[in-house]
């Protein structure tokens, strides 16, 4: 009889974490309930700028000179320019190039329909009862039909003719 009961509950549990209909593949947070320690940043400390006439006026939720600017302040720290961070447009450089990739038209709605698809598609591809349970991802087993086989395309480039000279040279057998 308690073997018994042992078993429904185990079904019932499988059940509902079947039923949850959240179609997340990636379960990062899976087991964390406090808040992320390495998402708190410490300001910068403050500092009178040389000129008074650089500050930028006071925007509510905006931006502040004392915000902390991980990204900009590694590129900054690696010798980079941290302003190339900001979006500032297509480069003359890349004007021809989205230019010819733009030739058919664009679709200024493709990011909704792309997400649209792939919620239908991690819906269909859920969690099966088991991984659910145990809080395992399935994001390899799910978009495994879409992965790329680097080697195997790389020598039908090559066998193809085509320079692939950031890859190894072709095994001679």
């Amino acid at each position: 009889m308690r073997a018994f009961a042992l078993m429904i509950s185990v079904a019932l549990t499988t059940g509902l974490a079947a039923c949850s209909g959240d179609p997340h593949l990636m379960n990062i947070e899976s087991g964390q309930s406090s808040p992320d320690e390495f998402a708190i940043l410490p300001t910068k400390p403050l500092s009178m700028p040389p000129d008074l006439a650089i500050l930028p006026s006071p925007t509510p939720g905006g931006s502040n000179i004392t915000d902390p600017t991980p990204q900009a302040d590694a590129v900054a720290a690696l010798g980079g320019n941290p302003a190339r961070l900001t979006d500032q447009g297509i480069s003359a450089s890349d004007q021809a190039l989205v230019a010819y990739a733009a030739r058919r038209g664009t679709n200024p709605a493709i990011r909704t329909e792309l997400a649209e698809a792939d919620l239908k598609w991690r819906s269909r591809h859920s969690r099966r009862p088991l991984e659910a349970l145990f809080g395992t991802s399935v994001y390899l087993r799910a978009y495994r039909s879409m992965t790329l086989d680097a080697e195997s395309e790389q020598l039908r480039w090559q066998r193809a003719g085509a320079r692939t000279s950031t890859s190894p040279a072709p095994e001679t057998e």
